[in-house]
């Protein structure tokens, strides 16, 4: 029993220095792969600029992996109706990207799709509200929209649908609030004459200011 138990020992005591190199070889490859991302990070983001005519097509309601979610989140409902059970889906899907998307920041300025976000499970703060507004559409509600308010360079991002002649914002940083008209939405978020905004989803995009 005790060659038994040394041995188990032993197995376990090279398994953590196989893990613990292993850490170590990843982490280098991390500080290598962050290294050649910052050295090309002009001619990275170059690249990446969206038209405001492109920002429609990064919003994917019928794509397999957010059309798979928004099944998912229906068929938590025996019999799903619209009508009666959107603003409870929408809920869920509002919960599922704040709470097991991850937010990630990288250093430089670069666009996933909802496809990509989904299969890192990773975002920033736009690619993740980019998700949000896929799934409610694919959840039924084709009025679901981004909508950007930009104040002094500070930027606010949120989504929001209509419904049963209201207006439901979902706002990562601060839950999810209800307004009788999107006027009042917007002065939430502190929308001004100054202000820059503009909203968009699969089918549009508008300068609002």
């Amino acid at each position: 029993m005790e060659d038994v138990k040394e041995q188990e020992g032993k197995e376990k005591s090279e398994s953590d220095v196989v893990n613990i190199e292993e850490y170590k070889k990843i982490n280098k490859l991390n500080q290598i792969y962050l290294f050649i991302i910052s050295k090309y990070k002009d001619y990275i983001e170059s690249g990446e600029k969206l038209s405001v005519a492109e920002l429609p097509t990064m919003i994917m309601p019928k794509i397999p992996s957010v059309l798979k979610k928004a099944n998912e989140i229906k068929e938590t409902y025996t019999d799903f109706v619209y009508e009666v059970n959107f603003v409870d889906v929408s809920i869920k899907a509002f919960d599922f990207v704040k709470n097991e998307i991850e937010d990630v920041s990288l250093p430089i300025q670069f666009w996933l799709t909802p496809e990509e976000t989904l299969k890192f499970m990773s975002g920033d703060i736009t690619d993740k509200n980019m998700v949000l507004c896929s799934l409610l559409i694919a959840l039924g509600n084709p009025s679901a929209k981004v909508l950007v308010v930009i104040n002094n360079n500070e930027r606010k991002i949120v989504v929001y649908y209509e419904f049963n002649n209201s207006f439901t914002m979902l706002d990562l940083d601060d839950g999810i609030k209800l307004f009788s008209t999107k006027e009042d939405m917007l002065k939430s978020l502190g929308m001004t004459e100054d202000s820059i905004v503009y909203e968009f989803n699969d089918q549009m995009y508008i300068d609002i200011m």
